[in-house]
């Protein structure tokens, strides 16, 4: 897991002395600047900081820094108070509180803009019952993913797993950059493409195939050739597997026809491409993501283990999307 910014181990027992300067300017110009998380990040890339992994500041990692109580020695108790997390802090608590105040007050002055989930349509799964994950803002208004438990139909999962979107789609993003670095992985990406656009013409087909066979149903129906159970049934049925192949079919004409090339920095791309190539790349590197539940109520950090990343064998033939 990426270390968090200002320390120098995941453990974060020690600090680490080139971040926490501009940690501590950062919050500064937050705090006595009142400037907002997209004017720190374009004056923290401008001074040369650059986050972690080695990629440019935007208002999104700036906030998710500015959120995090670790930055101030401090934790979540299962209650959600702050609590005293016994590591060293770059800021102090009076510090943090007063970002958690300027966050509110955010929020509260601007609604928040529709957010653009990168891992729903069975692209995230709870890691408790298999269901997938779905987006869902929280009681703070903020995005998330959740599992979300069963109706009265019994549609639905085990409802045990909530986490904030943005620590997920970031953590995820991290690993699938990491991944891009691989010597290789462009050449063996190419390779993948090319087999995922001779299944698209046989997934096309056989949803022509279903269309007509649900109209024949309806044909056969309508002569009185089988009862209306006979008819519901297979309508049913008929709708389902069109649903889940449409579905199959819009992904993997992402898979095959984004583009990865031409950027000289992968971190810089990834920052500034578009939903639906992130979308794509994230899935044909990823063949399964799992998210189990927090360890304690009003942890706001990835804890080890709780997102677990099944990586695609590449290139051959891409099971997941057939």
């Amino acid at each position: 897991m990426p270390r968090l910014y200002g320390f120098d181990d995941q453990s974060r027992q020690r600090l680490r002395d080139d971040e926490v300067d501009p940690l501590r300017q950062m919050v500064s110009r937050a705090l006595i600047g009142k400037k907002s998380n997209a004017e720190i990040a374009v004056w923290a890339n401008g001074e040369g900081y650059r986050g972690t992994m080695g990629g440019e500041w935007k208002d999104a990692s700036v906030g998710r820094l500015f959120r995090n109580p670790a930055i101030a020695g401090l934790r979540y108790d299962e209650d959600g108070q702050l609590v005293d997390a016994g590591h060293p802090a770059p800021i102090t608590r009076e510090e943090f509180e007063a970002l958690l105040e300027r966050e509110q007050s955010r929020k509260t002055a601007a609604p928040e803009a529709p957010h653009e989930y990168l891992l729903v349509d069975e692209g995230s799964h709870c890691g408790k019952c298999g269901h997938a994950l779905q987006g869902a803002r929280t009681n703070a208004g903020t995005p998330g993913y959740r599992c979300r438990p069963k109706d009265r139909q019994g549609r639905g999962g085990c409802g045990e797993v909530r986490i904030d979107a943005e620590l997920l789609e970031t953590h995820v993003g991290e690993y699938v950059v990491a991944e891009l670095l691989k010597p290789g992985i462009r050449d063996q990406i190419l390779a993948a493409q090319e087999a995922v656009k001779q299944q698209i013409k046989e997934m096309r087909a056989d949803i022509e195939d279903l269309v007509e066979r649900r109209t024949e149903v309806g044909a056969l129906y309508g002569k009185r050739e089988i009862s209306k159970e006979a008819f519901i049934a297979a309508e049913r049925e008929l709708t389902a597997s069109l649903k889940d192949g449409r579905s199959r079919l819009r992904y993997a004409e992402q898979l095959a026809n984004f583009k990865l090339g031409g950027a000289k920095e992968l971190v810089r791309w990834w920052n500034s491409a578009p939903h639906t190539s992130k979308s794509a790349i994230t899935r044909l590197l990823l063949d399964k993501i799992e998210v189990f539940p927090a360890s304690a109520r009003g942890v706001r950090a990835i804890e080890p283990g709780r997102v677990v990343l099944h990586w695609r064998q590449l290139p051959p033939r891409l099971s997941s999307v057939r």
